[in-house]
């Protein structure tokens, strides 16, 4: 009996992390698509960088959604996927500051400011969300992880905007974009480190038991 409860509340447990990663998966996807534009009419490095911060984190729920009531194989084969897709459009941020840097740009302060606010009402809202299973399995301690991160990059990208209208100036805006590329490459690794202990540790099973 207690058998059949346990799966049971497992099933609620993955059903009600389903509900969740959707939740937060459409949130982030629609704000992609928000930041990006703006941050390319803007001019912003910063706002692209955390709009393709944004695109991970969907790409990081859409994997965790993979992973839900999976086994732990599937989960860090999911993980490490995450974290390699953040590596990716981390790099992708560091050749557009690097372009700006070249070509030069004119961030628009105005513009940043107020799609960085809404961005930041956003990842406040999925944190809050997914805050009641941030000890939960791999894939939605990654979610979790990513959304913490990003209310940090919404306040420096409001930072420097700040400082682009008060300085004239477009350096604030690269710095937060190569800032926000930086800590994704962290956090990224770090799942990646995670997601391959968890694989190692599978194998190592798999060869006792078959030893």
């Amino acid at each position: 009996m207690s058998s059949c409860c346990g799966i049971d509340t497992q099933a609620q447990i993955d059903s009600a992390q389903r509900k969740l990663l959707w939740t937060v998966l459409v949130l982030n996807a629609v704000m992609f698509f928000v930041e990006f534009i703006a941050g390319w009419i803007a001019q912003s490095s910063g706002l692209i960088a955390d709009s393709l911060d944004m695109l991970a984190d969907a790409l990081v729920y859409s994997a965790s959604l993979y992973a839900v009531g999976k086994t732990l194989k599937h989960k860090a084969n999911a993980a490490l996927l995450n974290g390699t897709l953040q590596l990716v459009l981390a790099s992708l941020v560091i050749l557009d500051v690097i372009k700006r840097m070249i070509f030069g740009s004119a961030p628009n302060a105005d513009m940043m400011l107020s799609v960085a606010f809404l961005a930041l009402a956003v990842n406040v809202v999925c944190f809050a969300l997914l805050y009641r299973f941030r000890n939960g399995d791999l894939n939605i301690r990654a979610s979790w992880i990513c959304s913490r991160n990003d209310m940090l990059m919404n306040a420096g990208v409001i930072f420097s905007a700040l400082l682009v209208s008060s300085q004239n100036a477009a350096w604030p805006d690269l710095l937060v974009g190569l800032m926000i590329a930086g800590i994704v490459i962290v956090s990224a690794v770090g799942i990646v480190r995670n997601a391959l202990q968890v694989r190692r540790g599978e194998a190592d099973k798999l060869a006792d038991c078959c030893g």
